[in-house]
């Protein structure tokens, strides 16, 4: 029986989501194989809890008004990434990205920019080369460029709650979780591009 070839990409991307899923299981009794979507649910979880210490401290701070007034904007950026690091003063790279969770993005990831359109795709992401120290509640430099997630990728990853501010972004073949809102590095992947 003969497939297209959208229809022969379709069932290696699928087998290959269901190895990504089930290989880290692989050897466990049944009992104790979680769902198959165990990562993006631990994920998810991290993220609502980074989300309620936001929302927390940000009541603290002084109260935002609609503004066209950028230097206004920097300031109240600065004054609420500022509370989110006393809040976080113990946060380390891997508390949103465990590493079960790198695994499963590094997977999905690889596909997309080592699969038919890889090259491209992966082009996009490198475009930009935007010079930015890794570590978690740095501030991310104004004056770097952001780079593109092509929508590809963005369809592969979990999804970020929407309206809440948070983006996935690449600094060269490195991920970060960035909050826009504060505009803070949450946590990041070493290396997540192949």
């Amino acid at each position: 029986m003969a497939f297209s070839p959208e229809r022969r990409l379709r069932i290696v991307r699928f087998l290959t989501a269901c190895a990504v899923v089930v290989s880290p299981f692989m050897g466990m009794p049944a009992t104790q194989t979680p769902g198959p979507d165990a990562q993006t649910a631990d994920f998810n979880d991290r993220i609502k809890s980074y989300l309620t210490v936001r929302d927390r401290v940000d009541g603290n701070g002084p109260p935002l008004r609609q503004t066209a007034d950028a230097a206004k904007i920097v300031e109240a950026q600065k004054a609420l990434a500022a509370l989110i690091r006393n809040a976080r003063a113990s946060a380390k790279q891997g508390d949103i990205f465990t590493p079960a969770i790198e695994k499963q993005f590094r997977a999905l990831l690889k596909w997309e920019t080592t699969g038919p359109d890889g090259a491209r795709t992966k082009s996009v992401i490198l475009e930009e080369k935007p010079l930015v120290e890794l570590k978690v509640n740095a501030e991310y430099p104004a004056k770097e460029p952001r780079t593109t997630v092509p929508t590809k990728v963005l369809e592969v990853l979990p999804a970020l709650p929407k309206g809440e501010g948070l983006e996935y972004r690449f600094v060269r073949k490195h991920m970060i979780l960035l909050d826009t809102r504060a505009n803070l590095i949450v946590d990041f992947v070493f290396n997540a591009l192949p």
